[in-house]
């Protein structure tokens, strides 16, 4: 009944009638919080009280049912003891309650019978089409309706300004922080959840349906684990599809933080790497601190349109602070041209003094002479073409005065430049900021946190363009052979991969010593002899790898050592012979492997090889499927990448034909999903543009069932 629970979600955000299961009369209470808080606010619906010990709570008629009540009922408010909510929440399926919101605690986070209460409420929700939030959570506010269904003292006295900010976290405490947080900076916010154990609403449930709501801009989400990768890949699909920009802050990245959130939510927690190549793949800023979340998510809900580059004029009154910007831009990659010179000399004559570059330095002669503001602005953005100036103004905006001049000044500028970003960076009081930010210009008191801000802004349009380019897996070849279902060689698994459309190394697997030598002499020295067994994937743990034999002379030298080796190190093993390759002269070593991720199913990895990848751990992950422009993305993310360019004279790499063999190792391992269990092409050697690339190794490990 998907369409049943979709409208049921939409009563229980936006309700017009709240039942209040457990309601007190004592507002310090857990059940008396809620109805304190909505009864202290605009809220326009109805109210509900059920106790059967009572007949008026707070004022207000009580109910010993929800069945008792005349109206309808959109949406319950759940603070029973655990062993009583199972009963609740029958009553508001009888009642045909939309949605119900359980704060009280005693279910799968402490096992035992709380886990078969838990799995009768998701039996419940499941049988009846009723959503129900939690058990275990701080509840859901609707800030344009003035719904406080929470019992968190961040709620009290409301002070919430309606915005185009949602948010969802899984912890129950960390959004309640947040809550406290958003009152103190005054961002306005439309929706706020907290899911707690997710019995039947999950995360991905709240990010698709903000991601449909027409008064969210913006989706902040706090995330631990994630236990269905479809839902959320639909999720976040839908979100980029309806332009919305999403903020998220996942823990767990560390083994202690893993550990946590494991224990904290009773989910399990995929690869933290994981998480971050899926965010990039779907233009979910990932944010690794709580300034950075709401930062980011304050610019984005203020951006009037996205930039255009990553240009950025940096204006100040401060030279010192100047500099200190220009380090954060230079960190996060924004493009800090200098002005063009005639530019720097009008510049230059309007303030003799003053440092025309980039950043341009005002002086502190800006007091003396308002004006300033105007014209410089005017100049960077029209001559010095920036896509977002960021200005500094110390603690103007404390000067309301002061602060209102530049601002009239600024509207001027907004309006003759409505394509471009303006951040400013003062110390302001909440009503200069309230007018600021009316006038669409966002207000950072730290100068870094505004550039980290502009930089944001500027990924964010770049993930959007990306997304709206076609960027459809490559279709798998018709004559692709299906994932093995018991080991390969190494001969086999390229011959397996080579069929679904990468490329690999000529080579041909000698079983004797002679055959290995008339392989050589028609692949033409210099070449490699490898051993070929299904019981040694990693041939290098026994020595059985040989490079650059030159004449068959060592090739049959070579042929011997390998053996002796083998019956040495790997006694056991089943030999099928040794693979022969022509060595290859120039390109740049690379990996290509996919792994079997708990939650996300088939993920690729790309990476430099060598010490990039063992020392460093420089890669970057994808859940497979994906096209060739996220594979571009994926090269871009690895910081060894440089040596793909070409250095010290080397031609650069075929950077194309790398792409295109990462997506179709994608495409393959997504096919076949449910065999593979690891796939490892290392290495595949990227040849000089032009010329393609070539797989010299590769493993393939089969699913066990």
């Amino acid at each position: 009944m998907p369409h049943v629970r979709e409208g049921a979600l939409h009563r229980l955000f936006h309700p017009r009638s709240v039942a209040f299961y457990g309601a007190s009369s004592d507002p310090r209470k857990i059940g008396g919080r809620p109805l304190d808080f909505i009864k202290s606010t605009h809220f326009d619906g109805a109210l509900y009280p059920i106790n059967p010990q009572y007949q008026e709570v707070q004022g207000l008629k009580a109910y010993p049912t929800a069945e008792a009540i005349e109206g309808p009922v959109d949406m319950a408010i759940v603070a029973v003891p655990a062993p009583h909510v199972l009963a609740a929440l029958e009553d508001c399926a009888r009642k045909k309650v939309g949605g119900a919101v359980v704060l009280s605690a005693g279910f799968a986070e402490v096992g035992g019978q709380g886990l078969e209460w838990q799995r009768q409420i998701t039996e419940l929700a499941r049988r009846t089409g009723m959503r129900v939030v939690g058990p275990n959570c701080m509840g859901s506010i609707n800030v344009r309706r003035g719904l406080l269904g929470t019992f968190t003292p961040s709620a009290a006295g409301f002070g919430l300004v309606p915005g185009r900010i949602s948010l969802v976290s899984q912890s129950g405490a960390f959004g309640g922080y947040c809550l406290s947080l958003i009152r103190q900076r005054g961002i306005g916010l439309n929706l706020w959840v907290t899911t707690g154990n997710q019995s039947d609403v999950d995360f991905a449930d709240c990010v698709r349906f903000y991601a449909d709501d027409e008064e969210t801009d913006v989706i902040v989400g706090y995330v631990e684990a994630v236990t269905d990768k479809q839902r959320l890949v639909e999720a976040l699909t839908l979100a980029r599809e309806r332009g919305k920009r999403i903020v998220m802050m996942k823990v767990g990245s560390s083994e202690a933080g893993a550990h946590a959130a494991a224990s904290h939510t009773a989910s399990l927690a995929g690869s933290d790497q994981v998480y971050d190549g899926l965010f990039r793949q779907y233009g979910v800023y990932r944010a690794r601190t709580i300034d950075e979340l709401f930062d980011v998510a304050y610019a984005c809900s203020l951006a009037r349109k996205p930039p255009q580059g990553n240009r950025l004029g940096l204006l100040t009154v401060s030279g010192g602070v100047g500099a200190l910007m220009a380090d954060a831009a230079a960190d996060h990659g924004m493009d800090v041209a200098p002005m063009p010179d005639e530019a720097q000399r009008r510049l230059k004559a309007i303030v003799p003094f003053a440092g025309p570059r980039n950043p341009v330095d005002m002086t502190a002669q800006l007091v003396n002479d308002v004006t300033l503001f105007e014209k410089n602005f005017n100049i960077m953005l029209e001559e010095g073409g920036y896509d977002i100036v960021v200005a500094f103004l110390s603690s103007v905006g404390q000067v309301p005065a002061l602060s209102d001049e530049l601002l009239q000044q600024l509207k001027k500028v907004l309006a003759r430049f409505a394509d471009r970003t303006i951040i400013i960076s003062m110390l302001a009081t909440p009503e200069v900021r309230k007018l600021y930010e009316a006038a669409g210009v966002m207000v950072f008191d730290e100068p870094t946190r505004a550039v980290r801000a502009a930089s944001a802004l500027v990924r964010f349009a770049r993930e959007s363009a990306r997304a709206e380019a076609a960027d459809a897996p490559p279709p798998l070849p018709a004559g692709a052979l299906p994932a093995p279902t018991k080991a390969l060689n190494e001969v086999e698994a390229k011959t397996v991969l080579a069929s679904a459309g990468i490329p690999v190394v000529r080579e041909v697997l000698a079983a004797t010593e002679d055959a290995a030598a008339k392989a050589a002499a028609q692949l033409g020295y210099p070449v490699a002899l490898k051993i070929a067994s299904v019981d040694i994937p990693h041939k290098s743990e026994v020595g059985g790898v040989l490079l650059a034999l030159a004449d068959e002379t060592q090739l049959r030298e070579g042929w011997r050592t390998l053996m002796k080796r083998v019956a040495e190190r790997a006694p056991g093993a089943r030999l099928d012979g040794a693979v022969v390759a022509p060595m290859v002269k120039r390109g740049v070593e690379t990996i290509i492997g996919v792994n079997r991720d708990p939650v996300f199913g088939p993920v690729v990895m790309f990476g430099l090889g060598g010490v990039f990848v063992e020392a460093f751990k420089d890669v970057a992950f994808r859940v497979a499927p994906i096209g060739v422009a996220q594979a571009r993305a994926m090269i871009d993310e690895v910081r060894g990448r440089v040596l793909l360019t070409g250095l010290r004279g080397q031609p650069p790499a075929d950077e194309i034909a790398l792409a295109e063999a990462i997506a179709r190792v994608s495409v393959f391992a997504a096919r076949n999903a449910e065999h593979i269990d690891s796939i490892d092409i290392n290495p595949f050697v990227v040849l000089p543009a032009g010329e393609g690339g070539v797989a010299l190794d590769a493993l393939i490990v089969p699913r066990h069932h």
